[in-house]
């Protein structure tokens, strides 16, 4: 016993909030879809009998009490109308209109019912350019429809009719219509009108982005930014027949941020924002593109993800990238301004992207001891690069590195990072980051002949700065002019850090603060005072040990320590700013001979 076959019955009502809620972003695409209804019935026409070119729209008023959107297209018989119009979801226009793909944009047979989203009944009026009488089809939202013909000889063509339904009037009526037609449809190959009380007004103009004198291009990418775009890069892909152009942004955008592609299928606008245009890496540019061969999805707001658009993808990604290597050849300064402005953002991005890492990593810089130097230059000219990972490390490491060595700061965001690709990136380079401890180890004691008075000054010194957690350490550094050196490793730096900021803040960070000492404590040894590394090849330094007045040398040594301090970039605590008053004031009393005003030191 066979089963009978029965065909599904559609609530139209459900259908019509299905799109309105889940495929159509807002009420607002009715009119988009009447217009690539519109366009698609006049690129038929033109198979026809070569005629058609216009759209016209007659917004709703008080006095006309409907809204109406005519073309001079192809037009439709009444089987034609009632086959087009009756199946929801079937692509029956292709057959009908008999176009190829790249001649049409509606595929899915249900842009016209957009319109119940803002019209409870939709009249359509058409006669075709393949002759038949002129014929009338009424739809309602129940799901209900019926075709008639009629006795007036219309135009070859279409018209639309809607009457809104109460909570759509405005979206019908002539300041939205005329934002709307401009914003779908400005860039057709048509002409588009809308109806005033004072005479129509044409919508449509030329694609700036697609042809055009080059100023407009600039004018339209200005308009687009919101400022002068930095350059202009033309993009094209002729298999899909893809092309438009891409606004390199005058400034950086914010972190992470993917800029979206403004997207026509057609000329016709398909979204203001689509993502997958362009690669992910391309965050500098602001894109424009129009295409014939991409496939839209339902709601015809975004594209379909498949090989076309890879394809798309990867040949605008090339464009883009061509873009920057010939730019690096014919104009390296902009090529350096360019960088200059969007450096963070590139850098961010060359950790995980091979493909771009391999084309503009040698532009971008690094902070060295050698001065700002743009990675290029920096593994042509050093093949052993040495870098701190902190910016604290690198300042502490930097007044001790030999000058026939380069050091990298790789404190700023991202630049450690980078700094560790670069093997992968240029072969001949090796890396090593460096410890602040060893670094100091490195370092050469005083001559044998020196030794006892250094070994002396040390303790005598140390006496002196026990009360601030910093020992003293004498080493000889190849720079007479630098007195010393603040030196610690990561951890106590932190360490130091906590202790200072406790003095500033209430009682619940105070508390937060101590239960992360503690578990640093119970976690390593608890040697955590920081080192004042004093130079032997200083005068100053070497004068200390003839220094037989406690109070000159105790503040002597405090003042060398507060300068490592601002030396090396390190905030300065209240008592710290309270040592440099006390022992710049007792030493200008002590050379004075105002005995009266010193504070004797009592320290050792």
């Amino acid at each position: 016993m066979s089963a009978e076959v029965q065909q599904f019955q559609v609530d139209l009502r459900g259908v019509v909030d299905l799109l309105s809620r889940h495929i159509y972003s807002s009420p607002r695409v009715y009119l988009r879809e009447l217009l690539q209804n519109a366009r698609d019935a006049i690129t038929a026409r033109r198979d026809v009998d070569g005629a058609g070119g216009r759209i016209t729209i007659s917004p709703l008023t008080d006095a006309t009490g409907e809204f109406v959107l005519r073309d001079d297209g192809v037009g439709l018989t009444a089987s034609e109308v009632a086959d087009l119009l009756a199946t929801v979801g079937r692509s029956s226009k292709r057959d009908i209109f008999d176009m190829p793909r790249s001649d049409y944009l509606g595929q899915f047979g249900i842009g016209l019912l957009s319109c119940f989203m803002v019209a409870d009944t939709i009249v359509i009026r058409s006669r075709s350019a393949r002759g038949g009488a002129s014929v009338e089809w009424t739809g309602s939202a129940d799901g209900t429809f019926q075709v008639v013909e009629i006795d007036e000889e219309l135009p070859i063509g279409t018209s639309v009719h809607l009457v809104p339904r109460f909570d759509a009037d405005e979206l019908l009526r002539p300041a939205a219509v005329r934002e709307l037609a401009t914003t779908f449809g400005e860039f057709l190959p048509v002409r588009v009108t809308v109806d005033t009380p004072t005479g129509e007004i044409d919508i449509t103009r030329p694609a700036p982005f697609l042809s055009g004198a080059p100023e407009d291009a600039v004018q339209y990418g200005r308009d687009l930014l919101g400022a002068g775009p930095l350059d202009v890069i033309e993009l094209a892909e002729p298999a899909t027949g893809t092309r438009g152009l891409a606004y390199v942004l005058p400034f950086a955008p914010p972190p992470g941020a993917r800029q979206a592609t403004r997207m026509y299928l057609g000329r016709m606008l398909l979204s203001e924002r689509v993502d997958d245009v362009l690669p992910d890496w391309a965050f500098f540019v602001r894109a424009v593109v129009d295409s014939t061969g991409l496939a839209p999805t339902a709601s015809r707001e975004s594209l379909v993800e498949d090989a076309a658009l890879e394809r798309v993808r990867e040949q605008l990604g090339a464009g883009i990238r061509r873009w920057v290597l010939e730019l690096g050849l014919s104009e390296p300064h902009r090529l350096a301004q360019f960088v200059a402005i969007h450096e963070v953002g590139l850098k961010s991005l060359v950790r995980h992207d091979e493909e771009l890492a391999k084309f503009i990593t040698r532009w971008l810089t690094l902070e060295t001891t050698h001065g700002t130097m743009r990675i290029g230059d920096l593994a042509e000219r050093y093949p052993h690069v040495r870098f701190a990972a902190t910016v604290d490390e690198f300042r502490q490491v930097a007044g001790i590195s030999p000058s026939s060595e380069i050091l990298v700061n790789g404190g700023y965001l991202f630049d450690a990072d980078l700094v560790r690709l670069l093997p992968e990136l240029y072969p001949g380079v090796t890396i090593e980051q460096v410890d602040v401890t060893g670094e100091l180890d490195r370092l050469d004691p005083p001559p044998l002949d020196d030794r006892e008075a250094a070994v002396a000054l040390e303790s005598r010194a140390g006496s002196v700065l026990a009360a601030s957690g910093c020992a003293v350490v004498v080493r000889s550094i190849d720079r007479t002019d630098l007195t010393g050196l603040y030196v610690a490793d990561p951890e106590v730096l932190r360490a130091i850090d906590r202790k200072r900021t406790k003095g500033i803040t209430g009682s619940l960070w105070g508390g937060v603060l101590d239960r992360i000492d503690s578990t640093v404590s119970s976690t390593r040894d608890d040697d955590l005072s920081a080192r004042l590394c004093l130079n032997w090849s200083n005068r100053v330094v070497r004068a200390l040990v003839r220094v037989h007045d406690d109070a000159v040398f105790a503040r002597t040594v405090q003042l060398l320590y507060i300068q490592a301090l601002l030396a090396g970039h390190h905030p300065l605590s209240d008592a710290d700013r309270a040592l440099m008053t006390s022992a710049l004031a007792d030493l200008v009393s002590l050379s004075a001979g105002i005995e009266g005003d010193a504070i004797p030191f009592e320290g050792y």
